[in-house]
């Protein structure tokens, strides 16, 4: 499939992204924080934005709870997280998983949230106000991950 649109996901709600990468231009990126309403992430907004950019595949950081998290921000985080997975399952965009630790050594990265920013920011220095911000990290991360998608996935025609 050429121009392949991908849609990516680092969950969560306070610094949860979405980006979207074409893969005939790698270069370009459109990242943004997830939209969020009330403190949830608001669901028609995000599907709304899907219908826009018609993404061919979606793919979303596996993720789980973190050690040391109450009980209240891990439900927070899940509900997000089942709400993203959601909205990508109604809409019938296949949709594929990966790790942190996976995407994360593709690019050499830590899970120093900096480092995802930096490499973004190297990746795409046209669009360095996406990733300005220390708090853009999400924004980076989701960016990486449609990049690694891309990269992996769609290349080798696991979509």
């Amino acid at each position: 499939m050429t121009n392949t649109c991908i849609a990516s996901f680092d969950p969560g709600v306070t610094t949860g992204a979405i980006a979207f990468v074409f893969t005939d231009h790698p270069s370009t990126v459109s990242a943004e924080d997830i939209p969020v309403a009330d403190g949830q992430v608001d669901a028609a907004t995000l599907a709304r934005r899907f219908e826009i950019m018609k993404p061919d595949i979606a793919i979303i950081e596996r993720v789980g709870s973190m050690p040391g998290q109450g009980v209240s921000s891990t439900f927070k985080f899940g509900q997000a997280y089942g709400t993203l997975i959601g909205v990508v399952a109604a809409l019938k965009i296949p949709v594929n998983f990966v790790t942190p630790g996976k995407w994360k050594r593709h690019f050499g990265l830590s899970a120093d949230k900096e480092e995802s920013r930096a490499r973004a920011l190297q990746l795409w220095p046209a669009r360095a106000e996406l990733f300005a911000r220390k708090k853009d990290h999400g924004r980076a991360e989701a960016a990486l991950i449609a990049r690694f998608a891309a990269e992996t996935i769609v290349r080798e025609g696991g979509h």
